[in-house]
């Protein structure tokens, strides 16, 4: 049984799946208006996977806000959005979203889309594939300049627990300290080397040899 978590489902698609899913041995625990109800029932509910509806919000913002959150490094995470472009497609691949499809997918491909994100397997639209692969590649070659600021002894540990795919949660019960405390060694990480997104700043962490493999 594959527990999915709803945020912001337009009514439309929200009884679409409601119809679907219980007959695919999927099971709905909790549906929610935004980011902030997810988080209050992260802790109380077992969730496999979180399924956004972004189409009321510009992905940008609510890429963000995932990036911010840490969320789709925690949870699996499959995101509609209205007209996926393939900047935006790429860019929530390297926050670690799992899929990303047009709000019109039929419930069948969304209902696939949950089990494959559930499963470990990243999705896209066809017509998205190509170009935000494109997009999210970044190349190799490009030289690295000094940084400004060198990571502290407490940082690169973090880093390193980013690069094992941990969200601030695991990082701060692991290091025993607060979540904002880890919350802020990662804003201090994603500043320090220039990089925009948790995933960035493990790619430019490998590439100065500051993460070990």
């Amino acid at each position: 049984m594959i527990r999915v978590f709803i945020v912001a489902a337009s009514p439309l698609t929200r009884a679409g799946l409601e119809n679907l899913l219980p007959a695919r041995n999927v099971e709905i625990v909790g549906t929610g208006p935004n980011l902030d109800a997810l988080e209050q029932r992260v802790t109380d509910t077992s969730i496999d996977v979180v399924l956004i509806d972004a189409s009321a919000d510009p992905p940008e913002s609510l890429l963000a806000e995932l990036a911010d959150s840490g969320l789709a490094a925690e949870l699996p995470v499959v995101l509609l959005s209205d007209h996926p472009s393939p900047a935006s497609s790429a860019e929530a691949l390297r926050i670690g979203v799992r899929a990303v499809l047009p709000t019109t997918s039929p419930p069948d491909q969304i209902l696939a889309a949950l089990q494959a994100a559930a499963a470990g397997l990243v999705v896209l639209h066809p017509s998205d594939l190509v170009a935000a692969v494109h997009a999210a590649g970044s190349p190799a070659s490009r030289p690295l300049a000094e940084l400004a600021e060198p990571l502290t002894r407490r940082e690169r540990e973090v880093l390193q627990m980013l690069t094992a795919g941990l969200g601030n949660k695991e990082i701060a019960g692991r290091l025993n300290i607060s979540d904002h405390t880890a919350k802020f060694h990662v804003a201090s990480i994603l500043g320090k080397l220039g990089a925009a997104t948790r995933t960035e700043a493990v790619a430019l962490g490998i590439r100065r040899g500051l993460v070990l493999l």
